[in-house]
Protein backbone atom coordinates (compact mmCIF):
# COMPACT_ATOMS: atom_id res chain seq x y z
CA UNK A 1 0.00 0.00 0.00
CA UNK A 2 1.23 3.51 -0.83
CA UNK A 3 0.17 6.89 0.51
CA UNK A 4 0.97 9.79 -1.82
CA UNK A 5 1.96 13.35 -0.98
CA UNK A 6 -1.63 14.45 -1.66
CA UNK A 7 -2.55 12.89 1.71
CA UNK A 8 -1.07 15.34 4.19
CA UNK A 9 -1.89 16.93 7.53
CA UNK A 10 -0.36 19.79 9.49
CA UNK A 11 -1.16 18.91 13.10
CA UNK A 12 -1.26 15.75 15.17
CA UNK A 13 -4.80 15.44 16.50
CA UNK A 14 -7.31 12.70 17.33
CA UNK A 15 -9.90 14.55 15.21
CA UNK A 16 -7.92 14.15 11.97
CA UNK A 17 -9.71 12.15 9.30
CA UNK A 18 -7.65 9.06 8.42
CA UNK A 19 -6.26 8.84 4.91
CA UNK A 20 -6.41 5.05 5.19
CA UNK A 21 -7.07 2.28 7.71
CA UNK A 22 -4.82 -0.77 7.96
CA UNK A 23 -4.54 -4.01 9.90
CA UNK A 24 -1.25 -4.53 11.71
CA UNK A 25 1.29 -5.69 10.87
CA UNK A 26 1.21 -3.48 7.78
CA UNK A 27 4.02 -2.66 5.36
CA UNK A 28 3.43 0.71 3.69
CA UNK A 29 5.17 3.18 1.41
CA UNK A 30 4.81 6.92 2.06
CA UNK A 31 5.55 9.67 -0.45
CA UNK A 32 6.60 12.83 1.41
CA UNK A 33 7.18 16.46 0.56
CA UNK A 34 10.00 18.40 2.14
CA UNK A 35 9.38 20.59 5.17
CA UNK A 36 8.67 23.59 2.91
CA UNK A 37 5.88 21.77 1.09
CA UNK A 38 8.19 21.58 -1.96
CA UNK A 39 8.01 25.38 -2.32
CA UNK A 40 11.79 25.96 -2.42
CA UNK A 41 12.91 23.66 -5.21
CA UNK A 42 14.61 26.19 -7.53
CA UNK A 43 17.43 28.70 -6.92
CA UNK A 44 15.01 31.54 -7.69
CA UNK A 45 12.52 30.42 -5.01
CA UNK A 46 12.77 32.63 -1.91
CA UNK A 47 11.49 32.17 1.62
CA UNK A 48 9.76 35.55 1.62
CA UNK A 49 7.27 34.25 -0.97
CA UNK A 50 6.33 30.85 0.44
CA UNK A 51 3.00 29.97 2.05
CA UNK A 52 3.85 29.41 5.73
CA UNK A 53 0.60 27.50 6.24
CA UNK A 54 2.11 24.70 4.14
CA UNK A 55 5.18 24.13 6.33
CA UNK A 56 6.01 20.68 7.73
CA UNK A 57 3.41 18.57 5.89
CA UNK A 58 3.17 15.00 7.20
CA UNK A 59 1.86 12.23 4.98
CA UNK A 60 -1.11 10.41 6.52
CA UNK A 61 -2.66 9.94 8.96
CA UNK A 62 -2.96 6.16 9.09
CA UNK A 63 -5.57 4.57 11.33
CA UNK A 64 -4.10 1.32 12.65
CA UNK A 65 -6.89 -1.07 13.55
CA UNK A 66 -6.56 -2.41 17.07
CA UNK A 67 -4.23 0.33 18.34
CA UNK A 68 -5.77 1.72 21.53
CA UNK A 69 -4.65 4.02 24.35
CA UNK A 70 -2.09 2.22 26.48
CA UNK A 71 -0.57 0.38 23.53
CA UNK A 72 2.66 1.16 21.73
CA UNK A 73 2.77 1.68 17.97
CA UNK A 74 5.95 0.10 16.66
CA UNK A 75 7.29 1.67 13.47
CA UNK A 76 10.19 -0.01 11.69
CA UNK A 77 11.87 2.16 9.05
CA UNK A 78 12.65 -0.26 6.25
CA UNK A 79 13.89 1.95 3.40
CA UNK A 80 14.35 5.63 2.54
CA UNK A 81 14.64 6.69 -1.12
CA UNK A 82 15.69 10.31 -1.48
CA UNK A 83 14.92 12.78 -4.26
CA UNK A 84 17.80 14.01 -6.43
CA UNK A 85 17.96 17.44 -4.78
CA UNK A 86 17.21 19.15 -1.50
CA UNK A 87 17.18 22.61 0.04
CA UNK A 88 18.97 24.10 3.03
CA UNK A 89 18.30 27.58 4.38
CA UNK A 90 19.07 30.10 7.08
CA UNK A 91 17.27 33.32 7.91
CA UNK A 92 17.17 36.28 10.25
CA UNK A 93 16.19 35.60 13.85
CA UNK A 94 15.80 31.85 13.35
CA UNK A 95 18.13 29.28 14.90
CA UNK A 96 21.00 29.84 17.29
CA UNK A 97 22.83 32.18 14.88
CA UNK A 98 19.77 33.89 13.45
CA UNK A 99 20.59 37.24 15.07
CA UNK A 100 23.75 37.35 12.93
CA UNK A 101 21.92 36.72 9.64
CA UNK A 102 20.38 39.39 7.41
CA UNK A 103 17.39 38.30 5.34
CA UNK A 104 16.99 34.73 4.12
CA UNK A 105 19.38 32.50 2.21
CA UNK A 106 18.80 29.18 0.44
CA UNK A 107 20.91 26.65 -1.41
CA UNK A 108 19.39 24.03 -3.70
CA UNK A 109 21.78 21.08 -3.39
CA UNK A 110 22.08 18.00 -5.61
CA UNK A 111 22.16 14.51 -4.11
CA UNK A 112 23.64 11.56 -6.00
CA UNK A 113 25.85 8.51 -5.53
CA UNK A 114 25.35 8.61 -1.79
CA UNK A 115 26.70 12.14 -1.48
CA UNK A 116 25.35 15.63 -0.87
CA UNK A 117 27.12 18.03 -3.27
CA UNK A 118 27.08 21.36 -1.42
CA UNK A 119 28.31 24.49 -3.22
CA UNK A 120 28.90 27.70 -1.28
CA UNK A 121 28.40 31.22 -2.65
CA UNK A 122 32.17 31.71 -2.99
CA UNK A 123 32.56 28.55 -5.09
CA UNK A 124 33.78 26.25 -2.31
CA UNK A 125 32.42 22.71 -2.63
CA UNK A 126 31.81 20.16 0.10
CA UNK A 127 31.03 16.48 -0.50
CA UNK A 128 28.98 15.20 2.44
CA UNK A 129 27.89 11.55 2.82
CA UNK A 130 24.11 11.19 2.95
CA UNK A 131 22.53 10.12 6.23
CA UNK A 132 18.80 9.94 5.48
CA UNK A 133 16.51 10.61 8.43
CA UNK A 134 12.92 11.52 9.27
CA UNK A 135 12.36 14.81 11.10
CA UNK A 136 8.62 14.74 11.81
CA UNK A 137 7.08 11.43 12.86
CA UNK A 138 4.44 10.55 15.41
CA UNK A 139 0.90 9.79 16.49
CA UNK A 140 -2.11 11.75 17.74
CA UNK A 141 -1.65 13.12 21.29
CA UNK A 142 -4.02 12.63 24.20
CA UNK A 143 -6.71 14.80 25.80
CA UNK A 144 -7.97 16.47 22.64
CA UNK A 145 -4.69 18.22 22.01
CA UNK A 146 -3.98 19.63 18.55
CA UNK A 147 -0.21 19.93 18.11
CA UNK A 148 1.20 21.39 14.91
CA UNK A 149 3.65 19.20 13.02
CA UNK A 150 6.48 21.64 13.73
CA UNK A 151 6.37 20.96 17.47
CA UNK A 152 7.71 17.82 19.21
CA UNK A 153 6.36 16.19 22.34
CA UNK A 154 5.44 12.91 23.99
CA UNK A 155 3.55 11.99 20.80
CA UNK A 156 6.70 12.35 18.66
CA UNK A 157 6.32 15.16 16.13
CA UNK A 158 9.20 17.34 14.97
CA UNK A 159 11.89 15.58 17.00
CA UNK A 160 14.60 15.99 14.30
CA UNK A 161 16.51 13.00 15.64
CA UNK A 162 19.36 11.90 13.35
CA UNK A 163 18.93 8.30 14.57
CA UNK A 164 15.46 8.06 12.97
CA UNK A 165 16.77 6.39 9.82
CA UNK A 166 16.82 3.05 8.04
CA UNK A 167 16.81 0.07 10.37
CA UNK A 168 15.51 1.94 13.40
CA UNK A 169 12.42 0.80 15.27
CA UNK A 170 10.39 3.45 17.09
CA UNK A 171 7.76 2.89 19.77
CA UNK A 172 5.15 5.62 20.20
CA UNK A 173 2.59 5.85 23.03
CA UNK A 174 -0.86 5.37 21.51
CA UNK A 175 -3.16 8.02 23.00
CA UNK A 176 -6.09 7.91 20.54
CA UNK A 177 -7.86 4.99 18.90
CA UNK A 178 -6.06 3.96 15.72
CA UNK A 179 -2.92 5.95 16.67
CA UNK A 180 -3.35 8.21 13.58
CA UNK A 181 0.27 7.86 12.52
CA UNK A 182 2.11 9.96 9.95
CA UNK A 183 5.45 11.51 9.08
CA UNK A 184 7.36 13.88 6.81
CA UNK A 185 10.24 16.39 6.93
CA UNK A 186 12.92 14.10 5.49
CA UNK A 187 16.57 15.13 5.52
CA UNK A 188 19.40 13.87 3.32
CA UNK A 189 21.78 14.95 6.07
CA UNK A 190 21.52 17.04 9.24
CA UNK A 191 23.81 17.81 12.14
CA UNK A 192 22.64 17.21 15.70
CA UNK A 193 21.01 20.39 16.97
CA UNK A 194 19.84 21.60 13.52
CA UNK A 195 21.25 24.95 14.63
CA UNK A 196 20.31 26.83 11.44
CA UNK A 197 16.67 25.55 11.50
CA UNK A 198 17.09 23.25 8.49
CA UNK A 199 18.95 20.16 7.44
CA UNK A 200 19.06 19.28 3.76
CA UNK A 201 15.27 19.25 3.38
CA UNK A 202 14.21 16.79 0.70
CA UNK A 203 11.22 14.86 -0.67
CA UNK A 204 11.43 11.09 -0.32
CA UNK A 205 9.68 7.76 -0.56
CA UNK A 206 9.83 5.79 2.67
CA UNK A 207 8.78 2.22 3.44
CA UNK A 208 7.79 1.34 7.01
CA UNK A 209 6.20 -1.56 8.85
CA UNK A 210 3.57 -0.82 11.51
CA UNK A 211 2.86 -3.12 14.44
CA UNK A 212 0.86 -2.83 17.66
CA UNK A 213 2.42 -3.76 21.00
CA UNK A 214 -0.51 -4.22 23.36
CA UNK A 215 -0.24 -2.55 26.74
CA UNK A 216 3.34 -1.37 26.25
CA UNK A 217 2.98 2.39 25.79
CA UNK A 218 6.14 4.28 26.81
CA UNK A 219 5.89 7.76 28.31
CA UNK A 220 7.94 9.21 25.44
CA UNK A 221 9.05 7.74 22.11
CA UNK A 222 11.62 4.98 22.36
CA UNK A 223 14.03 4.18 19.53
CA UNK A 224 15.81 0.86 19.20
CA UNK A 225 18.56 -0.21 16.83
CA UNK A 226 20.56 -3.42 16.69
CA UNK A 227 23.13 -1.86 19.03
CA UNK A 228 21.33 0.61 21.27
CA UNK A 229 18.18 1.55 23.12
CA UNK A 230 17.30 5.22 23.42
CA UNK A 231 14.54 7.44 24.71
CA UNK A 232 13.59 10.73 23.02
CA UNK A 233 12.24 13.54 25.18
CA UNK A 234 11.04 17.04 24.27
CA UNK A 235 10.61 19.75 26.89
CA UNK A 236 10.52 23.58 27.01
CA UNK A 237 14.23 23.69 27.89
CA UNK A 238 17.24 21.50 27.14
CA UNK A 239 17.88 21.12 30.88
CA UNK A 240 14.37 19.79 31.48
CA UNK A 241 14.63 17.41 28.51
CA UNK A 242 18.01 16.11 29.69
CA UNK A 243 16.76 15.46 33.22
CA UNK A 244 13.62 13.65 32.01
CA UNK A 245 15.45 11.54 29.41
CA UNK A 246 18.02 10.44 31.99
CA UNK A 247 15.38 9.53 34.56
CA UNK A 248 13.28 7.63 32.01
CA UNK A 249 16.27 5.65 30.75
CA UNK A 250 17.16 4.68 34.33
CA UNK A 251 13.57 3.52 34.88
CA UNK A 252 13.51 1.60 31.61
CA UNK A 253 16.71 -0.27 32.52
CA UNK A 254 15.41 -0.95 36.05
CA UNK A 255 12.18 -2.46 34.66
CA UNK A 256 14.14 -4.82 32.40
CA UNK A 257 16.97 -5.97 34.69
CA UNK A 258 17.67 -6.92 38.28
CA UNK A 259 20.44 -4.32 38.63
CA UNK A 260 20.21 -2.04 41.63
CA UNK A 261 20.02 1.73 41.26
CA UNK A 262 23.70 2.53 41.99
CA UNK A 263 24.88 0.07 39.32
CA UNK A 264 22.42 1.44 36.76
CA UNK A 265 23.56 4.99 37.46
CA UNK A 266 27.23 4.08 37.22
CA UNK A 267 26.75 2.10 33.99
CA UNK A 268 24.74 4.97 32.46
CA UNK A 269 27.51 7.36 33.41
CA UNK A 270 30.21 5.10 31.96
CA UNK A 271 28.68 4.16 28.59
CA UNK A 272 25.43 6.10 28.12
CA UNK A 273 25.28 9.13 25.83
CA UNK A 274 23.01 12.10 26.45
CA UNK A 275 22.72 13.77 23.02
CA UNK A 276 21.02 16.81 21.51
CA UNK A 277 18.50 16.23 18.71
CA UNK A 278 17.34 19.79 18.06
CA UNK A 279 17.34 23.13 19.88
CA UNK A 280 15.37 25.29 17.41
CA UNK A 281 11.74 24.15 17.80
CA UNK A 282 9.16 25.31 20.39
CA UNK A 283 10.18 22.32 22.54
CA UNK A 284 13.80 21.18 22.73
CA UNK A 285 14.60 17.52 22.06
CA UNK A 286 17.30 15.25 23.46
CA UNK A 287 17.93 11.51 23.48
CA UNK A 288 19.59 9.24 26.00
CA UNK A 289 21.33 6.38 24.17
CA UNK A 290 22.42 3.22 25.97
CA UNK A 291 24.49 0.51 24.19
CA UNK A 292 22.69 -2.82 24.59
CA UNK A 293 25.88 -4.91 24.67
CA UNK A 294 26.59 -3.91 28.27
CA UNK A 295 23.35 -5.43 29.55
CA UNK A 296 22.68 -8.75 27.81
CA UNK A 297 19.08 -9.12 26.70
CA UNK A 298 18.23 -5.41 27.06
CA UNK A 299 15.46 -4.54 24.59
CA UNK A 300 12.17 -2.64 24.45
Amino acid sequence: MKLTKENVFYSFCAENKPAVSVDAPARMEFETMDCFGNQLRRPEDVMEEIDWDRINPATGPVFVNGAEPGDALKVVIEEIKLDEKGTVCCLNDEGTLGARIDGSHTRVVSVSDGMVHYKAANGMEAEIPVKPMIGVIGVAPADGQDINTGTPGAHGGNMDNTMVGEGAALYFPVAASGALFGFGDLHAVMGDGEIGVSGLEIPANVTVTLEVCKGKAPQYPVLETEDALSIIVSKPTVDEACQAATELMQEMIAERTDLDLPDIVMLMSLVGDLQICQIVDPEKTVRFVFPKKYIPGLTF
